[in-house]
């Protein structure tokens, strides 16, 4: 019997990932390229489509090598990627803007001023909070300052649609990216018609909308060779990273949780149907044509601890700076940190929030900070923990996965803080096996995406310390006032 192989291709902010996985999950092989940032102004935050499909290209063929497997091995590719990206396209494909990013807060003021007057109207259709990381937002930002690459835009996409038209001529865009626009409806499936009109923009110049298996077929000859690849060979849309991610862990099913930390963190669950939260504290993207995924996404993650470690001069690799917090008992004797460096998405949703220590005395070191700074990202996710709960109900069982998954003091942390068994993948490219698991879905090889929970080696559940949880039970609730109280300042 001939082995068989399946490619998960993660397009992500920091970098592209490409990654060889058996048909059981088993990583062969994996490649990173990193993304160049651009940042022309205050607040913004760009990049070069065209560099990061040509990275892509090279991950791909890197990968293959790496995995030492022929043409006929590999069945399938699968896309994840970042939402939330914006360029300009003319006629002939070619981007005569940069890729403006999820990062990207020019639109502060045309965000603030939705948001001020019909924005719980347009989150009620769209289960997309209204924020400068959208490229609704980001669009009014464009039709407002007269940018001159919208005013020729042929059409309008992400990276991941760039590249896909790049690499097969068709311009089209899966349930979960198109949801991530803020101008579609998963309750229809469809572009909303009131927020193409207020962008001024029309559905031509938008993809055509198809599910996450929705196979591809037709890859230009030239750039299947330059992979190493077949051209016949079937690709598959995928989705995006937060979906990806949730189905790469296994966490599918009603009840089950995933939290990711790298550069930034998110939580989510999946669900059938839409969930809109009254509240506007938590998304709803759609993944499939009958299940959406909720949660909320911060901008303050692995990001903040390399300021505090940048800020601190601190030259030694990520272990050894983090051993230091576990000299210091749960709640970093009296010091709490919100950690709005980069402004906040969920679940205040407010790109003017700033970072604060509060609480600090003159007996206070180097690693009650480092322990303050890992419990203000934790107590963060808490509380957009506990806004999904009000949509999800409970948790029962939390599955974590990205750079932080590593530190065994942190996955003890968020076991005390939110009370609960976490389990961890033997494998951090959750997003990418969930890309690949969806193209093996979309080319009938597997028969369901629930099956992917057989082909997940998981390590031994972290438990919480019920004396850590009371403490920590105490310091949220001076955290959540905090918060809240320092809004005013903002």
């Amino acid at each position: 019997m001939s082995r068989e192989f399946v490619l998960g291709l993660d397009i992500g902010t920091t970098s592209v990932k490409a990654c060889v996985f058996d048909i059981n999950g088993k990583l062969i092989s994996d490649v990173e390229k990193m993304n160049n940032f651009h940042y022309p102004e205050q607040g913004w935050s760009e990049q070069s489509p065209v560099e990061i499909e040509r990275s892509a290209v090279l991950a791909i063929k890197e990968a293959i090598e790496k995995a030492a497997i022929s043409k006929d091995e590999l069945i399938t590719l699968g896309f994840s990627a970042a939402m939330h990206s914006l360029l300009c396209v003319n006629e002939e494909g070619s981007p005569i803007s940069p890729a403006l990013i999820w990062a990207d807060g020019r639109s502060v003021a045309q965000a603030e001023a939705i948001k001020g007057s019909i924005g719980k109207s347009i989150f009620s259709k769209t289960g997309t909070p209204i924020h400068p990381m959208t490229p609704f937002s980001k669009l009014l930002w464009m039709k407002e300052n007269n940018y001159q690459p919208y005013k020729e835009a042929a059409y309008f996409m992400s990276i991941k649609e760039y590249l896909l038209y790049c690499w097969f001529g068709q311009r089209v865009i899966d349930f979960s990216m198109a949801s991530a626009t803020g101008l579609f409806n998963p309750a229809t499936l469809d572009w909303e018609p009131e927020l193409l009109e207020m962008t001024e923009i029309s559905r031509e110049q938008l993809s055509e909308i198809v599910a996450p298996t929705n196979v591809l077929t037709g890859l230009n000859r030239e750039i299947a060779a330059e992979m190493g690849i077949n051209p016949e060979m079937p690709f598959v849309m995928g989705a995006a990273d937060g979906q990806l991610a949730n189905l790469g862990i296994g966490a599918i099913l009603p009840g089950e949780v995933a939290v990711s930390v790298g550069t930034s963190g998110a939580i989510r669950q999946i669900n059938k149907g839409v969930k809109i939260d009254e509240n506007q504290e938590t998304f709803c993207y759609s993944f499939t044509a009958d299940s959406t995924i909720v949660g909320g996404p911060t901008n303050n993650g692995g990001i903040v601890l390399q300021w505090l470690k940048d800020l601190l001069n601190d030259q030694r690799d990520f272990t050894d700076f983090l051993r230091d917090a576990e000299k210091v008992a749960p709640g970093a004797e009296g010091i709490l940190f919100l950690p709005y460096l980069n402004g906040e998405r969920a679940p205040i949703w407010n790109q003017r929030a700033k970072g604060n220590f509060y609480g600090v005395s003159i007996t206070h070191k180097k690693e009650h900070f480092i322990r303050a700074v890992l419990e203000g990202i934790t107590f963060n996710l808490y509380q957009i923990g506990k806004a999904l709960e009000r949509l999800a109900g409970e948790p029962k069982k939390i599955y974590v996965n990205g750079g932080l998954a590593r530190s065994p003091l942190w996955l003890q942390m968020m076991a005390d803080i939110f009370e609960a068994e976490i389990y961890v993948s033997e494998s951090h490219h959750s997003a990418a096996w969930g890309a690949a698991w969806t193209a093996l879905v979309g080319i009938g090889r597997v028969d369901s995406f629930e099956d992917i929970k057989k082909n997940i080696p998981m390590g031994e559940a972290v438990l919480p310390n019920k004396e850590n949880s009371k403490v920590y039970k105490a310091l949220y609730e001076n955290y959540s006032r905090l918060a809240k109280d320092m809004v005013k300042y903002y």
